[in-house]
Order: structure tokens, then sequence, then C-alpha cells
């Protein structure tokens, strides 16, 4: 069964539904309100009550460094049925994965991108190999771009989806390694940008690649972060910010 977490104040979305029901309206009658009753200056006018404020729409581009709210995320996980661990304090995000071969997402789930740039910085704590990742176009009928690197220096761009609850058939797009990419236990910034058929790949804002995608057909979805664990465990990784901006 595909596990799907929220975090605070979760704004439920398309990214963690499987079925959207058709919403339906019914016709409702124009009613015409009575003329206001005058009051004489002499009376006390009745108290009025302060109507609740509505709440306040999440953003669209944003930096986080996860010491407020965490309304919009939404986490998800596939190849294991326990639950992760997740904990947001001190200003920074820490994943942590406990079973081999385990993948972690976190989406913001608030809004869907077309042409959008996400830019994260993290230090992978345990010292254990691990991929971190970016995600662009997620949808959950559709699929994904995720573009990774691995603290072997190697990075890769899979087109993820999911083909049954929690399991998650990969592609890879392409792959390759840069010595830009540094060993655990470093402060290492990734960004990915969507941009119409083009992903743009950044290390510590440096371009490394431009990968063509227009055979895959996925316009718009959420934006997120990834880390996966191999072989060895425990794997724990801490997001200091991620960043959503319009390229």
């Amino acid at each position: 069964m595909k596990k799907i977490f929220l975090l605070g104040l979760l704004l439920l979305t398309s990214a963690c539904q499987t079925t959207a029901p058709t919403a339906t309206s019914s016709p409702l009658p124009t009613i015409t309100p009575p003329p206001p009753t005058p009051i004489p200056f002499t009376s006390t006018p009745a108290p009025t009550s302060t109507p609740s404020p509505s709440p306040t729409p999440l953003p669209r581009y944003f930096t986080t460094k996860f010491d407020v709210s965490l309304a919009g995320w939404v986490i998800l996980q596939a190849g294991s049925e326990a639950a992760p661990n997740v904990n947001a304090e001190s200003g920074k995000l820490q994943l942590r994965m406990d079973i081999p071969y385990t993948w972690l997402y976190a989406l913001y789930g608030a809004h869907d991108y077309d042409n959008v740039r996400v830019d994260t910085q993290f230090v992978n704590n345990a010292l254990t190999p691990v991929s971190i990742g970016l995600i662009c176009r997620y949808s959950e009928a559709k699929g994904w771009f995720e573009y990774n690197i691995s603290t072997d220096g190697t990075y890769n761009v899979l087109y993820g989806k999911w083909l049954a609850n929690g399991i998650v058939e990969y592609l890879p797009i392409t792959f390759g390694s840069s010595k830009e990419i540094q060993p655990s236990g470093s402060v290492q910034q990734i960004g990915l940008t969507c941009s119409d058929t083009t992903l743009l790949l950044y290390i510590d804002n440096q371009l490394i690649r431009q990968v063509n995608v227009s055979r895959y057909e996925l316009s718009e979805g959420k934006v997120g972060i990834a880390i996966a664990s191999y072989e060895n465990v425990p794997v724990v990784t801490a997001f200091d910010w991620v960043k959503i901006e319009a390229p």
C-alpha cells in the first residue's frame, strides 16, 4: 500500500489522490434581501460579529528554511511499508531511512507548475551512500521527472511512474558523473529547471547538462525533493532550504 504522510497543516492535492471526483453544481434560487430598517439615532445599534479571516493562500514561489509551518508539503514513500522518520526542527528538514532500497519524496502539493526552477541545499549526515534529488512535473497519473546525484560522484535523470500502490517504475533518461559532486558530510546544492521540453541540471549553481525530454509529454505538475537508500542504511539527510522560483 502506498504510504502517504502529512506534515503540519497540509494541503491535500491531486499529488496524493488516486482519483479526483468531478464536482457538480446545482443552481440555487436567487434571494432578494429586504431593505434595511432605519435605526433612530437615539438607539444603540446591535453588535455585529467580526467575520473570520479567510485562509492565507499558500505561496507559489518562495524559499523555505523549514523553521515555519510546513503547510502544503506531502510525504510519499515507495519500497517500504514502514513509516518514514521525518523531522522539521532547527530550521532543517531531516529525512531518515533505516530500510534498504526505499524512496522517499517530499512534494509541495499546493500548486502545479509548468516551467519552474527548484533548488535545495543539503548534507548527508549518516555517511552512508545515498541518492538525493529534485522533482518537477509530478503527476500521480502521468509520472514525473527526477534529477538525482549520488555520493559516489554520479548523477542521473529518471522518468518515474507509479505502477501500483508503493511500486514505482523508473526509466533512465540520462546519466553521468561530475567532479562537482561532494562526498557524504559535505554541504551541497543542486538545482533543476524544467523549461518547456528541456531539463537543466545544476550543481552548486553551475549548469552541468541540458536534457531533452520532449518524448515524455509531461507539461505540468508538482515539485519536490527526494532521497533514496541503497543496500546500506541508515540514511540521514538534512535539507537546509528549498527554493521554488520562475525559471
